[in-house]
């Protein structure tokens, strides 16, 4: 048994994702299903008592962080990054990996081109913000965080100025903004300050463009969903877990 763990879930990409391709593969005996947990700390030891035949879990918001004192160790990347969201069980002990780094790193790279410097806002500061910060600061990027509510080291979505939008080659949204079925929210971003030279990617892929990714596209920007970074990750869970 495999398994995504979060809240809410109200559309599991995963389960569809491995349901498939458990079936293709032809492992009949293989399960992945979602369970959503709202009372973290109580319910997750209660899931690994109930199911004591899983082998692997993905982990999603809001639990990318809080999961990590429930682990017994974590992958090298993972402790790095400060946040997990694949789970591997082996030999009775629970190990955290992050897959997301890998899945925003190999999506992006390609739509880069010239554009592996300068700045990069990432907006949100939850766990997935972590990979994306853990990758682009690889690639070379001077990384703002954008918050609404700004601690130390990071700005708020008011102070982004036209002097900023045009250091800025690249934005990232990381937070659940104008995800479905609120597609009428968007980052409160200076979307007329936007041009040829940015780079919009979403984190978010249902709806597949996002508010967010119209404004930039209206404002001849390129544009990335976060569905080739969500299969991406995918596959490489698959991997750990088959290990």
């Amino acid at each position: 048994m495999y398994g995504l763990i979060g809240y809410p879930l109200s559309h599991s990409f995963s389960s569809r994702y491995f349901s498939n391709k458990f079936n293709s593969l032809g492992l009949n005996d293989h399960l992945y299903t979602a369970f959503p947990l709202k009372d973290f700390d109580r319910e997750f030891p209660a899931l690994l008592q109930e199911f004591p035949n899983l082998r692997g879990l993905n982990v999603t918001i809001p639990f990318k962080e809080r999961i990590i004192p429930f682990l017994d160790s974590l992958s090298d990347e993972a402790a790095m990054i400060g946040a997990v969201n694949c789970i591997q069980f082996k030999n009775g002990r629970l190990i955290g990996h992050n897959t997301d780094a890998c899945g925003f790193e190999e999506s992006l790279v390609p739509f880069l081109k010239n554009k592996k410097n300068g700045k990069a806002l990432v907006l949100g500061t939850g766990g997935a913000s972590k990979a994306v910060y853990h990758v682009l600061k690889k690639l070379g990027f001077e990384v703002i965080f954008v918050s609404r509510n700004p601690d130390q080291n990071q700005i708020a979505y008011q102070e982004i100025d036209s002097i900023l939008m045009r250091n800025t080659s690249l934005i990232v949204n990381t937070t659940p903004l104008g995800m479905s079925p609120e597609i009428a929210k968007c980052p409160l971003l200076p979307y007329h300050l936007l041009n040829e030279d940015h780079i919009l990617y979403d984190l978010v892929y249902n709806p597949e463009k996002t508010l967010f990714l119209q404004k930039g596209e209206a404002n001849n920007c390129t544009v990335k969903n976060g569905f080739e970074m969500l299969t991406l990750q995918a596959e490489k869970s698959w991997e750990i877990w088959k290990n």
